[in-house]
C-alpha cells in the first residue's frame, strides 16, 4: 500500500501533512519526535468566505499535520536533506510517495496550488508556514528553558544581584511575556488586550541584549590586552564565572524575543492574515540577525581565550601554576559558549570542529600544565643553587617524558624559550 504526504521545509523545521495514518507511519518509520500543527484549530478562521470555504475546510479536516525540528540527524532519518534549506521564498515544498512509512519517490514543486499539492489555498500555505515558524521558536524557547534550568541557582543569583536598570526592566518584561504566552495557550489566540500588554517589550529586551554583549566584548578586550601570565590568569579566572552569567542573560533575552515572535504571528494571523507571509519572513530575517550578532561576540571571545591559552603554554616552565589556571579557565569558558550556541542554533557545524580542537589541545595542555607545575616545582627546589639554565633543561627533560603520555598543544608550536 502506498501513501502520499506533503512536505514543507523552511530550514528550521519540516511539516508533514497528509492522511493521518500515512503521516503516522512515516514519522514512526523515521523515529523522529514531532508536534501537532493544529491546522484545523489555527487556520479554520482565516479562510475567506465563499466557495473556497468548503473545499479548503475539507482539506484541513481530511489531513493531519505534524512538525519536526530539522537537524542533520532528523533530515537523514526522514531522507529529506534537500529540504534542509528553504527555496527562494524561504519555504520548500514536495509531494512524497511512501510505502510502509518509507519514501519511495519525492517530487519538489515551488508554487502554492501546484499539481498534487494538498494545500491548494495560498492562505493555508502561508498559515502553515507561519505555524511552523512559531513551533520552531517555541522549540528553541523550551531548549533555552532546559539550559537555564541546569544553571538555575546561578541565574537567580545573577538576576537578583543586578542593579542595572536595563536588566531590572527585562525581568519585568519577562513576566509580562510569560503571562501572555500562558493566556495564548488557554485561549488559542492573542487578543488586542493581550497584545497591548507586550507592546514596547522589544525595545527593553534589545537594550538588555546589547548590554550583555558589551560585557562579553569587554572581557575579550581585557584578555587581548594582557600579556603577563599572572594578569591573564586573573582575567581568565574572572571570565570563567562572569561569561556564564552574561550568557544566561543573553539566553533569556533570546527566549523572550522568540516569545514575542510567536505572539506577533498570532496577532497578524488574527488581524491581517494577508500580511502573515511577509511578517513571517521579516521575523525570520530579524532572528537570523540576532543570532549573527551573538555569534560574532562569542566567536571573538573564544578566539581571545584560545590566544591566551597559547601564550600561557609558552610560559609553562616559568609560571606553571598560572599557565595551568589560564588553560583550565579557557576550557570552562569554551564549554559554556559551545553549549550556549547549540541551544540557540548558532553555527553548530563550525562549533563542533572548534570544540574538538580545543578539548583535544587545550585539555591536554591543561593536564600537562598541572603535572609539570607540580613536578617542575619539586625540580626547581631540588636543584636550588643551580643556574636558571640548568633548571630549565631539567624541566624540558621532564616534559619529554610527560609528553609521551600527554601529547602537548605546544608541541606543534615551538615556544620562544626553546628557540633561544
Amino acid at each position: 500500500m502506498s501513501d502520499e504526504i506533503e512536505l514543507i521545509g523552511d530550514g528550521d523545521g519540516l511539516a508533514v501533512i497528509g492522511e493521518p495514518g500515512a503521516v503516522e507511519r512515516f514519522l514512526a518509520s523515521a523515529g523522529v519526535p514531532s508536534k501537532d500543527l493544529a491546522l484545523q484549530q489555527r487556520l479554520g478562521s482565516t479562510l475567506n468566505a465563499g466557495s473556497a470555504v468548503a473545499r479548503a475546510g475539507s482539506e484541513i479536516a481530511a489531513n493531519s499535520g505534524r512538525w519536526v525540528k530539522l537537524t542533520e540527524d532528523s533530515a537523514k532519518a526522514m531522507k529529506v536533506a534537500n529540504l534542509m534549506k528553504g527555496s527562494s521564498d524561504g519555504v520548500s515544498r514536495a509531494i512524497a510517495t511512501t510505502s510502509k512509512g518509507k519514501i519511495t519517490k519525492i517530487l519538489e514543486f515551488t508554487k502554492p496550488g501546484s499539481v498534487g499539492s494538498m494545500l491548494t489555498n495560498p492562505a493555508m500555505l502561508a498559515g502553515a508556514a507561519g505555524i511552523m515558524a512559531q513551533l520552531a521558536m517555541q522549540q528553541t524557547m523550551e531548549e533555552i528553558t532546559d539550559y537555564l534550568a541546569k544553571i538555575d541557582e546561578k541565574v537567580d543569583d545573577i538576576l537578583r544581584a543586578q542593579k542595572d536598570a536595563a536588566l531590572a526592566e527585562m525581568i519585568g518584561v519577562g513576566f509580562v511575556i510569560d503571562e501572555a504566552m500562558t493566556v495564548r495557550e488557554h485561549t488559542g489566540r492573542v487578543s488586542e488586550v493581550t497584545w497591548s500588554k507586550v507592546q514596547g517589550a522589544a525595545q527593553t529586551i534589545a537594550t538588555t541584549q546589547g548590554y550583555a554583549l558589551r560585557q562579553l566584548d569587554a572581557i575579550a578586550t581585557k584578555l587581548e590586552k594582557k600579556r603577563a601570565v599572572g594578569d591573564l590568569a586573573d582575567v581568565s579566572e574572572a571570565a570563567e564565572e562572569s561569561v556564564e552569567e552574561w550568557l544566561a542573560v543573553l539566553a533569556r533575552c533570546f527566549q523572550l524575543q522568540d516569545g514575542l515572535g510567536v505572539l506577533e504571528l498570532d496577532r497578524v494571523l488574527d488581524a491581517s492574515p494577508e500580511e502573515l507571509e511577509r511578517h513571517r519572513r521579516g521575523l525570520k530575517a530579524a532572528r537570523d540577525e540576532r543570532r549573527a550578532r551573538i555569534a560574532t561576540t562569542t566567536q571573538s571571545l573564544l578566539a581571545r581565550m584560545d590566544a591566551a591559552a597559547d601564550l600561557a603554554n609558552t610560559k609553562v616552565f616559568l609560571h606553571p601554576l598560572k599557565s595551568g589556571a589560564v588553560v583550565r579557565s579557557g576550557n570552562e569558558v569554551m564549554a559554556d559558549i559551545v553549549v550556549f550556541n547549540e541551544r540557540l542554533g548558532i553555527a553548530a557545524a563550525h562549533e563542533a570542529v572548534e570544540a574538538k580542537k580545543w578539548v583535544a589541545a587545550a585539555g591536554e595542555a591543561r593536564d600537562k600544565a598541572v603535572e609539570v607545575g607540580v613536578d617542575g616545582a619539586e625540580a626547581v627546589a631540588k636543584f636550588g643553587n643551580k643556574v636558571f639554565g640548568d633548571a630549565k633543561s631539567a624541566g624540558e627533560r621532564l616534559a619529554d617524558g610527560v609528553a609521551q603520555r600527554f601529547p602537548l598543544r605546544r608541541a606543534a608550536k615551538p615556544d620562544a624559550d626553546d628557540q633561544n
